[in-house]
């Protein structure tokens, strides 16, 4: 039985069997995954308000309104003091609020199943396409509901416009405090959106030989990326860059010319930092554990590599390595970067201005 089935309408319309119509109700409910005391309790409050726009009753006389559906005869009343004060004709609104009850109820429980099946896929990559932008945010088509990508999510160099096709993280699924309603929220600038474009493009790394350690990112203009592998014979950075580079140029494909450097990981911490500076060589590393510092000695001519535009290669290494770092080139000149400090569950909200079909 589908939903506004005709056979439940005719039961309430006639006032039959409470039991047919419970059974009515239970078949929908079954099939739709709703429950069967919600349903009832959300009609006896719609007869109620249904009942009040008809009749004038004081503040006091709707506080004791009730409506009651008698389990023998199956008639439906509306009571004040237990006394029945049903206006004739009231069986027709009675059958159209059952409707509506009804549908609501459906299409709540729809949603909420959508949005409980989006929930498993947190962290996981979909297809999905521009079919509405709200100002600055993008509305996305991503199969059984729609998406928001925030502009928070996007990607800043990146331009969107209706019908565009592309990837996209499902990064959270949150309810609108108001309605109650669930927004499912895309991301193309978070961190994991990387890492799980190598998954798909790394067979290593779906086997779990290979594992990305850490990533930092600007989206849209670079990112780093740590890996490691849990067989000797497997070069991490190898796997994920591929033959003539064809893996590691898909993801940059994916994310229109974002540069990525992928390093290994390594558990000696100088190391790390050192490998994480790339492109630029490296002459020492002096760490500090109690200020999980470091001194970083390069040579004149790769100042500039170490460094980076704007300072985004020590920025990034710094994020990565989750040490903070001191570059002290042969002439007197010196330049830090401190690791990302990780943002509070406050900073992390999303406010989205939509909500899922």
């Amino acid at each position: 039985m589908g939903f506004g089935s005709p056979f439940l309408l005719v039961l309430v319309e006639k006032n039959m069997a409470i039991s047919e119509f419970t059974a009515a109700i239970n078949q929908v409910a079954s099939e739709r995954n709703i429950s069967v005391d919600d349903v009832l309790e959300t009609l006896r409050e719609a007869l109620v308000a249904a009942y009040q726009k008809d009749v004038e009753v004081t503040e006091e006389e709707a506080e004791k309104l009730v409506a009651s559906i008698d389990d023998e005869s199956g008639e439906i009343k509306i009571l004040l003091d237990g006394k029945d004060v049903t206006p004739p004709g009231f069986g027709r609104i009675a059958s159209q609020t059952a409707k509506q009850v009804i549908l609501q109820k459906i299409r709540e429980a729809e949603k909420e199943s959508i949005a409980s099946e989006y929930k498993k896929l947190i962290g996981t990559i979909v297809m999905g396409y521009i079919f509405r932008l709200d100002k600055e945010t993008a509305i996305m088509d991503i199969g059984k509901t729609q998406g928001i990508l925030p502009v928070s999510e996007q990607i800043p160099s990146e331009r969107y416009s209706m019908n565009l096709k592309m990837k996209v993280l499902i990064k959270d699924v949150k309810k609108n405090e108001i309605t109650g309603a669930s927004n499912i929220i895309l991301s193309r600038s978070d961190p994991k959106f990387i890492e799980e474009l190598f998954r798909q493009e790394v067979p290593e790394m779906m086997s779990g030989t290979v594992k990305i350690e850490s990533i930092a990112r600007e989206a849209g203009e670079r990112t780093k990326i740590a890996v490691s592998s849990s067989d000797e014979k497997v070069d991490p950075s190898g796997a994920c860059i591929g033959q003539r580079g064809v893996r590691v140029q898909a993801v940059t494909d994916e994310l229109n010319g974002e540069k990525i450097d992928i390093v290994n990981h390594s558990r000696s911490i100088d190391k790390f930092i050192a490998t994480s500076l790339q492109p630029a060589h490296v002459i020492d590393v002096i760490i500090d554990e109690e200020t999980k510092s470091a001194k970083v000695k390069v040579s004149e001519d790769q100042l500039s590599l170490a460094i980076g535009n704007n300072g985004q290669n020590v920025r990034l290494a710094a994020k990565l390595t989750g040490w903070k770092l001191n570059i002290d080139g042969e002439a007197p000149q010196k330049v830090e970067a401190e690791p990302e400090v990780e943002p509070t569950e406050e900073a992390e909200k999303t406010e989205s201005p939509e909500e899922t079909a």
